[in-house]
């Protein structure tokens, strides 16, 4: 039996998605432009990367603590030290700050022998694998604004994010799907906003999908699927006459072409989901028992499944119940959150790998910012917000294999060495996708915007 093409407004509303946070993206459609704005495009030139699995470890992981050995950290425990930066010494409570020590060691891994703490053994043990940079730097302090500049390259303005920019360029190759998925329990620092199409056209918007029981609500037809599919062949000539009616409506073949893409994804979506087809080998690799449906190792692997489906880019966010990166109270917090993400995203890397995804996936992990080398106090618990240094990593296409790229200062401050911005990180995440951040544009309100701004350099050193 063909499958139809269009489902009417009202039984599709009422038998499919009513309620289903998935399908608000699809309502939110139903006014995009009148072109197959989903359709596969060409990127610029031959792209190393098909899609990005991107994890975001919101709250701001200590650079010094994890991915970033400060031998000379240690020695100078106690230390206090002077700043002239307005950011330090008009800040209330630090009239005075001294250095304190990493928390955790450190200690080569892999053929590369790139230095590791102890948070992350699992991730150390794909270290051959990694690029590491560890002079990343960004533009605000603050967890909002920091969290908008990582997604969105803007940090005070509303502008599409980095999986929107993706799916404008790149489209979809399976329609019954969203192209830009995000796997999260909660909203992160700037709310929807990391996700949003903005000025984009809406079928670019991300798609939140809440790890649980039911990770897309109402998702099953309430009606079985051969009575809809007549249905929907009588309707489908109705659709098109009423659309011959108003010369071919641009507006109104939108429409229509989202209620044929809602429908696909009433098999798509539940068969994503269901990991009943996975092995125990597998389930135990990502840290999951038979029938576990939250927790980072869900996430993880729904997003190698919503990868091996077509989707351009899927984002993790760490918001579960361990809570998150931001460690002002005590670092020992990042015990337990390490802990969480560490297995999962090491099997990750391992099962792509084995699947023969790694090649053409890549693989992105950050935060908004590092955590401070320094406090109040030396006997202070925990690290404040830090801007000027931390510490990020690709792994997967186009990526050079068990590299570091950049330094900080002896104690960690700042970046020294080939500093990265967000700009340079974003540039070369759509070089790796094959585009020219400089030309992936869109006209709006008179003038022509793009991810990296007016600003950006692809990081050449990273790309293998």
């Amino acid at each position: 039996m063909s499958r139809p093409r269009f489902l009417p407004r009202r039984q599709f509303l009422r038998s499919a998605v009513a309620g289903s946070a998935l399908f608000t993206g699809i309502v939110q459609r139903l006014l995009a432009e009148a072109g197959d704005t989903l359709a596969p495009h060409a990127p610029h030139f031959q792209p190393k990367a098909k899609r990005v699995i991107f994890l975001f470890m919101t709250g701001g992981v200590s650079h010094v603590d994890s991915f970033d050995p400060k031998p000379l950290l240690t020695r100078d425990h106690g230390k206090e030290l002077k700043i002239d930066h307005p950011e330090i010494k008009d800040r209330p409570g630090y009239e005075r700050i001294f250095l304190k020590r990493p928390q955790w060691d450190f200690a080569p891994h892999g053929q590369c022998g790139t230095e590791i703490s102890t948070l992350f053994p699992h991730i150390a043990g794909c270290v051959d694998d990694i690029a590491l940079i560890r002079s990343m730097h960004t533009s605000h302090s603050n967890h909002y604004n920091a969290t908008l500049g990582m997604h969105t390259g803007s940090f005070a303005q509303s502008r599409p994010s980095i999986g929107s920019w993706t799916s404008y360029g790149l489209g979809s190759p399976n329609r019954d799907l969203p192209s830009f998925v995000v796997l999260a329990p909660a909203q992160t620092y700037a709310g929807t906003q990391v996700y949003s199409s903005d000025f984009l056209p809406g079928a670019h918007q991300g798609t939140l999908i809440v790890p649980g029981e039911s990770p897309v609500a109402n998702i099953r037809p309430r009606i079985p699927l051969d009575r809809q599919t007549l249905e929907l062949d009588a309707l489908r000539a109705l659709n098109q006459n009423h659309l011959a009616t108003r010369n071919a409506d641009p507006l109104l073949a939108a429409r229509l072409r989202s209620f044929e893409v809602a429908f696909g994804m009433q098999l798509a979506v539940p068969q994503v989901f269901d990991f009943r087809s996975e092995s125990d080998a597998t389930l135990a690799s990502y840290g999951l028992q038979r029938g576990q449906t939250t927790g980072f190792g869900w996430q993880c692997l729904a997003a190698r499944r919503l990868a091996e489906s077509g989707v351009s880019f899927i984002e993790l966010i760490d918001t579960g119940s361990s809570g998150n990166w931001d460690s002002h109270g005590d670092m020992m917090d990042h015990a337990r959150l390490a802990k969480n993400v560490d297995q999962p995203i090491a099997a990750l890397l391992k099962d792509l790998k084995q699947r023969g995804m790694f090649e053409d996936t890549l693989v992105v992990w950050t935060t908004e910012f590092g955590r401070t080398p320094f406090n109040n106090s030396a006997d202070a618990k925990g690290r404040e917000h830090h801007p000027w240094a931390f510490s990020s990593w690709f792994a997967g296409a186009g990526v050079k294999p068990g590299i570091v790229h950049g330094a900080t200062d002896e104690h960690g401050l700042r970046a020294v060495e080939r500093p990265v911005h967000v700009h340079d990180f974003h540039a070369t995440i759509l070089h790796l996708l094959g585009f020219d951040h400089e030309q992936l544009t869109y006209r709006h309100a008179g003038r022509d915007y793009r991810l990296t701004d007016v600003e950006g350099r692809v990081i050449g050193n990273l790309l293998s």
